[in-house]
């Protein structure tokens, strides 16, 4: 049994008092907060054997060296994946960049289709763009239901044998839907697809095994799953890896280089050019053992707790509605919302005063809100450090809200 009140403890910063309030932080689907192992760990090396890493034969640049493979080891138990196959760069976003134009500058040619969904996060539409402009590829976007799943019917009758990438999120930082990706990815293998999935929101929580997935490729990064900003990481299946070309060069991902050219080092040093964020990544290593000391399906499960019970409370609230599957269901823990009559910045202004912390504004995925019929939404989403009294805090304070601008009734 987990005590989540004394998980709570570990993160410092839950201790402050915002307008003399408790602080109810619910935008982990931005970036989570730290418990103080990271915190420990990443200030530890700083302060014990920060040198920069593989390119000294001295202690201290052994010893940042060996933490630095060490997280990669722990990452790559964390996904069931091999060493090799983890690739860190500096976030998600980085992550999909690098596949896009290490895998889809090279392969991609006119004629050729990416398809990906209406609810991607801007990450993994942007680049997708760029590479369509440089190889005259084409894109496809998977349209969703009246009830916010992922069309799967849509999806089924759009992989064809024109599609390459099939490129899809394992859960809409917007909506919380988490779309089937293992039956998408065995109908994009059939058509000779390779499959990327954007695991910013699902890596953080629930269990992934790469092995079972289904995908080739999948990104995401440290800071939404409690460890620090500018760690991100790409797992990609070897045999793919050792095809791909590398999309930065200098440093440390050379084997030899000549005035005529130059020979790649062996994956996945290949794709880290430069000096790695070595630090970030120890901080990661910090925060995979505190997830996986927790237990993901733990994880897992205490997000549907909390999402089932602020959809209730939520159901509670005049004029609210929910974009978004109305039940924990292949769902989780982010919930976007409108109330009638106040603006979404309005609304987290006045939840802010309250010591609750939501996001307000496109959440980076203005196709999927412009499809809704929106230009901004609020969001509250949840972690391992959140309880029900946090999701009573936000009922409280959205009741402020509509009592500040006089919504007194059923509005």
């Amino acid at each position: 049994m987990i005590d989540w009140g004394r998980i709570r403890q570990d993160f410092p910063i839950l201790d402050r008092k915002i307008n003399g309030r408790r602080l109810a932080f619910l935008d982990s689907a931005a970036s989570s907060q730290k418990p103080i192992q990271v915190i420990d760990a990443m200030t530890d090396i700083y302060r014990s054997c920060y040198a920069n890493v593989h390119r000294g034969a001295y202690t201290l640049s052994q010893e940042s060296t060996e933490a630095y493979e060490e997280s990669r080891r722990k990452v790559a138990r964390f996904l069931n994946a091999a060493e090799e196959e983890i690739i860190f760069t500096r976030s998600a976003t980085a992550s999909m960049n690098l596949f896009a134009y290490g895998w889809g500058l090279n392969n991609l040619k006119p004629g050729d289709r990416v398809l990906t969904s209406v609810m991607e996060h801007h990450a993994n539409i942007v680049p997708w763009h760029i590479i369509a402009g440089h190889t005259g590829a084409e894109l496809g976007f998977i349209d969703i239901t009246d009830d916010f799943r992922l069309d799967m019917d849509d999806a089924l009758g759009l992989i064809d044998e024109r599609v390459r990438v099939v490129a899809i999120s394992g859960m809409s930082n917007v909506l919380g839907t988490m779309p089937p990706v293992t039956r998408i990815a065995r109908a994009a293998h059939e058509v000779g697809a390779v499959v990327l999935v954007d695991g910013a929101q699902l890596v953080p929580h629930a269990p992934v095994d790469v092995q079972r997935l289904g995908a080739d490729f999948l990104a995401f990064s440290g800071h939404k799953m409690l460890g620090p900003t500018g760690i991100g990481v790409l797992w990609g299946r070897r045999e793919l890896l050792e095809e791909m070309e590398p999309a930065e060069g200098g440093g440390e991902m050379i084997r030899e280089v000549r005035l005529d050219g130059s020979e790649w080092a062996e994956v996945p040093h290949k794709f880290e050019a430069g000096t790695p964020p070595f630090v970030e990544a120890i901080g990661l290593g910090a925060a995979v053992d505190y997830l996986s000391a927790i237990g993901m399906e733990n994880v897992l499960e205490h997000d549907r707790l909390l999402t089932g019970y602020a959809l209730e409370r939520l159901a509670e609230v005049p004029g609210l509605t929910v974009q978004g599957p109305a039940d924990t269901i292949d769902r989780g823990g982010a919930i976007s919302f409108s109330l009638t009559g106040i603006h979404a910045h309005d609304v987290a202004t006045i939840l802010d005063q309250e010591g609750v912390a939501v996001r307000a504004g496109h959440h980076c995925a203005k196709p999927l809100l412009r499809g809704l019929g929106l230009t901004a939404s609020a969001r509250a989403s949840f972690y391992v450090y959140n309880l029900t009294e946090d999701v009573d805090a936000l009922i409280d304070a959205l009741g402020e809200a509509r009592r500040i601008f006089g919504l007194t009734g059923g509005e």
